[in-house]
């Protein structure tokens, strides 16, 4: 018995799903990490992560437990808050000198989307660019399908969902801008969802993850897309996310809501296949501009969103505040949840909180609008409005 084992605690939700893949569920479960490596025929994966987790007894312990399989593990830690086309470059790099065979995506939702994009060009021709396989058309044809690697996914908080992901989110340092990088193939082949690995972290990133994947279930439930497939599993995993992230964040080793805020995070990245929105369009050009924490963005601008989207949003907003079970109704009773839940949480109410001045404002709005996630807003703005809302959530005009 390996010293993951040992220490199995006794919270007893166990499980074993396969939607949108292969899910071990349950405290205790990264004992079978090397398992899930070998079904994918791994025998040489290369773990990528944060320098903070890397520093961590948890990555040291799946290291030693690959390696006690008989795996020849190594380890990539050289990711930004805000992963970059550089890190992932370096990744690659230390893929092909330790000739590694498939990827160990361990942390957040920067180490995940790193590690993916990693696993995604690591084979590739040498003449593909990173930035060529962008989200936009078919772009992801100009890949080889085949030598795109395998994953194994261990999410260590409960924002991006990234686990069940088929793209990555890569800052573009020269033009300062985030990409989003997609391919079919770069959902992970076995994701790992172990609420003991997220006990550690720290209230405030509790609650801007956790804010990070009720930006996921809300934009996905209100986008204008046919899914109603998506439809149910943002709603369900924003009526989790109602119960569990409040607990969470007061007593981070609540494994029951630490695991249903895991589920939570991976239903919203299942159900944003439906479309984002504002939120995100404004999140992905203020984080490459200032380099803000995703979560805490999309946090700060989910309530100004809303109120620009009102006009669009009546009968769903109805819909959603029935089913939470909220005290108001409508798009008024969801925005005075998501302000009320903020407050809780201590998330601030303006991005001047975050640092972020006007000093860029036109250039954020042109961006928003070439934003992908801009699509799938139930109101198509331009780059005016796009502004008018960023300098709103910038000076807390709600």
């Amino acid at each position: 018995m390996s010293r993951l084992d040992s220490n199995r605690p006794a919270f007893d939700t166990v499980a074993d799903w396969n939607y949108p893949t292969r899910i071990l569920v349950g405290a205790g479960r990264i004992a079978e990490l090397a398992e899930a490596c070998r079904s994918l025929g791994m025998r040489a994966p290369l773990l990528v992560t944060d320098p903070g987790l890397a520093a961590l007894p948890m990555v040291d312990q799946a290291l030693e437990q690959c390696r006690d399989a008989g795996l020849e593990v190594g380890c990539f830690s050289q990711i930004q808050g805000n992963p970059t086309g550089d890190n992932v470059t370096a990744g690659i790099r230390a893929f092909r000198e330790g000739n590694h065979d498939g990827v160990i995506a361990f942390g957040g939702g920067s180490g995940l989307d790193a590690a993916k994009a990693v696993a995604l060009m690591a084979r590739q021709r040498d003449d593909l660019s990173l930035w060529s396989l962008e989200d936009r058309g078919d772009n992801w044809r100009h890949a080889e399908a085949d030598a795109v690697l395998p994953v194994v996914a261990v999410p260590t908080t409960a924002g991006t969902g990234s686990e069940v992901g088929r793209a990555s989110v890569i800052t573009d340092q020269k033009a300062h801008v985030k990409r989003i990088i997609f391919h079919p193939r770069m959902m992970p082949g076995a994701v790992i969802l172990d609420p003991v690995l997220t006990q550690g972290l720290p209230a405030p990133i509790t609650a801007a993850t956790g804010m990070d994947a009720l930006s996921h279930c809300l934009e996905a439930w209100c986008a204008p897309g046919y899914h109603p497939q998506a439809e149910g599993i943002a709603v369900e995993g924003m009526r989790r996310i109602r119960e569990a992230l409040p607990r969470a964040y007061r007593d981070g080793n609540d494994l029951e809501a630490r695991l249903d805020m895991l589920t939570a995070s991976m239903m919203g990245a299942a159900a944003f296949q439906r479309g984002l929105g504002a939120m995100h369009a404004l999140a992905h050009p203020l984080g490459a501009l200032f380099d803000a924490h995703h979560g805490l963005l999309n946090a700060v601008l989910m309530p100004y969103v809303l109120r620009a989207n009102t006009p669009a949003i009546g009968e769903p907003m109805v819909r959603m505040s029935r089913y939470l079970d909220l005290p108001g109704s409508g798009t008024a009773g969801v925005i005075d949840w998501v302000l009320a839940l903020r407050e809780d949480l201590g998330i601030p109410h303006t991005l001047a909180e975050l640092g972020i001045d006007d000093s860029r404002a036109e250039l954020v709005g042109r961006m928003a609008i070439e934003d992908p996630s801009a699509g799938g807003n139930p109101i198509p703005f331009d780059a005016d409005a796009y502004r008018s809302l960023f300098m709103a959530a910038l000076e807390g005009r709600l």
